[in-house]
């Protein structure tokens, strides 16, 4: 017998308000800081009220809005701390699933999976792909999580992916002022290179170098004097 409730899924609506949602804050189309009314934002979404008020309710448990007595929903800002333990995090994992990626000689001899890795990277990179900074950013995610499954831990894999999710929004604000596509290309050549390699020591050190210029980016970004996104 289990004493686990099942996890409720969201109805089709709600689940299409989160989706839109969700989208719209992490391309900052909602910026850090606005303020969201229900019945604008069904409106705006042509959805009722009901899923725009549960989707929120969910956006809320991730961190993304928070809900003021009498104004309504605010979208939540990017502070400082929340960049640092974000990266501190990516930091501790990202480097060490890295690591084991390339001690396993399953994922060091496996040229199709490494393919893959690179034809992930190149579509970061392509046009139709880089229009925005979040396209960019969902290829640049998936071969991170790519990475972090050669692994082989699964749970290891999953919490980069969290972790990834929660900076995509920093990484959005801070492309915004400074291009690093050509530079991350480059470092996630490299990082193909020492893990096709069995380098450990390599790939641990490229990706302890890409994830720490991602953070050196986004806090340039969002510290210049002259940046629109309000920071507490």
């Amino acid at each position: 017998m289990s004493f686990l409730a099942p996890i409720p899924m969201p109805a089709p609506l709600t689940a299409r308000a989160l989706e839109l949602l969700r989208h719209d804050i992490l391309t900052t189309r909602l910026a850090p800081g606005e303020t969201l009314s229900e019945a604008a934002t069904a409106a705006r979404l042509n959805l009722g009220k009901a899923p725009i008020r549960a989707a929120l309710a969910r956006l809320a448990e991730e961190g993304l809005v928070q809900a003021m007595p009498r104004r309504g929903w605010v979208v939540s800002l990017v502070t400082i701390r929340d960049i640092h333990e974000v990266f501190d995090l990516r930091l501790l994992l990202e480097p060490e699933a890295a690591r084991r990626a390339a001690l396993d000689p399953r994922a060091r001899g496996d040229a199709a999976a490494l393919a893959r890795l690179d034809a992930v990277c190149a579509a970061g990179y392509r046009p139709e792909a880089a229009e925005t900074a979040l396209g960019f950013l969902e290829a640049n995610r998936a071969f991170h999580v790519a990475i972090a499954e050669l692994s082989g831990n699964a749970r290891l894999a999953r919490q980069i992916g969290r972790l990834l999710d929660e900076s995509t929004r920093m990484l959005v604000l801070g492309l915004r002022r400074r291009d690093r596509s050509g530079e991350m290309a480059h470092e996630h050549r490299a990082l193909i290179e020492a893990l096709a390699a069995g380098d450990a020591a390599a790939a641990a050190a490229r990706m302890r170098d890409q994830v720490a210029a991602s953070r050196a980016m986004v806090l340039a970004a969002l510290t210049a004097p002259d940046t629109a996104i309000p920071l507490p």
